[in-house]
């Protein structure tokens, strides 16, 4: 079978694993300290680790100090961890458009749902892709709102030169098995607002003030005071040991993953029935690789997805409009024409560094043949 995506690990990320564990001490500690300082140092920004990218989200939305009845706009298209997180805080995930070419939320749509209770703006990187990263935050300073990114896809990723995370209000980052790097689970945050990743920091650990040196001091803290709502959401430092054994690895990793988009691209070039996102793989390190079918419906692209993993080729769906879920459904905000135009025609190719050019070559001779 030729999954989706996957873990890809090697000597490296095992032998500090059973370094950790040889320590006895598998909590948040000095491992997870040393991780947070290179990745600080990676993204010259500092940085705040924590156990998943919804983690990351809720803790930076909680940290702006969302309300009930805020609003945050965000693109439909996306993880429902985007919307599960801003539901979290009290707040209104607000479904907007997204832009077809990009994947990344259309602002013009996004200006047509503004209100005076609109507070943030999270934008969500596809595909390792961040769209007009710009003009969305000429966007919301114009309209006084707070920026967070889910970066989920773009760990890697430059924009004008300088890598996601280094120069955003906030960036979240997901460290889960698939991710462009893995920590087993976990994520981070990173801002250059220290005040907010104080708070962060403080919520990760169920809210106790200033825990987090004494943690990295394989310590606790047993004399505190709370003074805002917090989470069990620190990262241990088994995860932290995987973590930075992917980031020595990265730049083999981000290769690996470029080339193999690349490689799909140059081999759906020219077809009719199926398209591509295109990519400038210079900068942009794919996290999944998502293709366009043409014509095609829910009905038949389940028919095709069972048939190529009958033949060994899983497949996935990136994502469903979060407007249309049960708990997310809100008929105000349609019609978001672009999102549930393109939600039938998406289907996602096996993406991850294990993967071979023939591999590429089977999966899309395949695929051809079906369409």
């Amino acid at each position: 079978m030729l999954r989706l995506s996957k873990s890809c690990l090697a000597k490296v990320e095992k032998d500090n694993v059973l370094s950790v564990l040889d320590r006895e001490y598998l909590g948040m500690g000095s491992e997870v300290k040393q991780f947070e300082a290179e990745l600080s140092n990676y993204f010259d920004c500092p940085t705040a680790c924590v156990s998943s990218g919804t983690a990351a989200l809720h803790l930076a939305l909680q940290a702006l100090e969302l309300r009930p009845g805020d609003e945050v706009l965000v693109q439909t298209i996306t993880y429902v961890a985007s919307f599960q997180a801003i539901a979290a805080t009290g707040a209104k995930p607000v479904a907007c458009d997204i832009d077809p070419c990009t994947m990344t939320i259309d602002l013009k749509d996004a200006a047509k749902r503004l209100t005076e209770k609109t507070k943030a703006l999270m934008l969500v990187h596809y595909a390792g892709g961040v769209g007009q990263l710009s003009d969305a935050y000429s966007f919301a300073k114009k309209n006084n709102l707070r920026v967070v990114e889910d970066a989920a896809h773009a760990f890697g990723t430059l924009y004008n030169n300088s890598i996601v995370g280094s120069k955003s209000d906030i960036a979240c980052f997901s460290f889960d098995g698939i991710k462009n790097i893995t920590s087993g689970e976990g994520g981070c945050v990173t801002t250059n607002d220290r005040i907010l990743l104080k708070k962060v920091e403080d919520a990760r650990l169920l809210g106790v003030e200033n825990d987090t040196s004494a943690r990295f001091q394989n310590s606790r803290t047993w004399e505190f005071d709370v003074k805002k709502l917090g989470w069990r959401y620190h990262m241990s430092d088994v995860m932290a040991a995987i973590g930075r054994g992917q980031l020595s690895r990265f730049e083999e990793l981000s290769t690996k993953r470029k080339l193999i988009a690349s490689y799909y691209d140059a081999s759906f070039s020219g077809q009719q029935r199926v398209s591509f996102f295109k990519q400038d793989y210079s900068s942009i390190v794919p996290h999944i690789y998502p293709v366009k079918i043409s014509g095609m419906t829910l009905e038949t692209r389940e028919v095709i997805r069972k048939k190529l993993y009958k033949k060994g080729i899983q497949t996935g769906i990136h994502y469903q409009p979060n407007h249309l879920l049960s708990y997310f459904f809100d008929s105000t905000a349609r019609p978001i024409i672009n999102a549930e135009k393109i939600f039938p025609e998406l289907l996602s190719l096996p993406l991850h560094p294990d993967i071979t050019r023939s591999d590429v070559d089977y999966v899309v001779s395949t695929l051809l043949d079906l369409v």
